[in-house]
C-alpha cells in the first residue's frame, strides 16, 4: 500500500512492492506492511475500478473516460511485474488506486490483518545482493493469479 497522488494504492505484487520502496531502504519508506483485506472488498474495489489510462477500446472517447475518472471511487493501472532483481518482467501487475470512498472502506471494513514485513524485505535483499536467488525466492510470499470472472476481467483489461 502506497499514499500518493491523493490516492491510497495496493500493490498485490511483493516484488512490485519492493521495486516501489526499494526493498524498504527508499526515504520514506522504510517500513513495508503486508496488508490482508476481505475478497469482497477487494472485489467491490475492482467492480468499481476505472483504468487509469484511456482505452480507446473501452471508453468510447477521452472525455467520456475522463468523466468515469472523476466518478470512479478506484482506478486499476497495469505495470511490469518484477523480477528479484526489480527487472521488468513480460506481463503486468494490477496496481489499484483507492480514492475517498474506497480508502474508508478500505480502512474501516476490508482490512483484516497488518503486518509488518520489513524484515523480510531486507532480508530477501541481502540473499539477492548476495547472489543466493533460489534462497530468496523461497522466501517470497507465494502470489497466484486472482481468479475473476470474464466479465470483470474484460472490465479491468481493457
Amino acid at each position: 500500500m502506497v499514499c500518493e497522488r491523493g490516492l491510497t494504492w495496493i500493490k498485490p505484487s511483493f516484488l512490485w512492492m519492493m521495486y516501489r520502496c526499494g526493498w524498504g531502504a527508499k526515504e520514506g519508506q522504510e517500513t513495508v506492511l503486508a496488508v490482508e483485506i476481505t475478497r469482497d472488498g477487494f472485489e467491490w474495489a475492482l467492480r468499481h475500478a476505472c483504468l487509469s489510462s484511456y482505452t480507446r477500446r473501452v471508453h468510447p472517447d477521452r472525455a467520456a473516460w475522463q468523466r468515469q475518472l472523476k466518478r470512479a471511487p478506484t482506478r486499476v493501472q497495469w505495470d511490469p511485474e518484477r523480477d528479484l532483481h526489480l527487472q521488468p518482467m513480460p506481463y503486468r501487475s494490477l496496481q489499484l488506486g483507492l480514492s475517498a470512498e474506497a480508502t474508508r472502506r478500505f480502512a474501516d471494513e476490508w482490512t483484516v490483518t497488518i503486518r509488518d514485513v520489513t524484515p523480510l524485505a531486507h532480508e530477501i535483499h541481502a540473499l539477492v545482493s548476495g547472489g543466493d536467488l533460489d534462497s530468496a525466492a523461497r522466501l517470497l510470499p507465494q502470489e497466484r493469479p486472482y481468479p475473476l470472472g470474464d466479465e470483470l476481467l474484460a472490465h479491468l483489461r481493457g
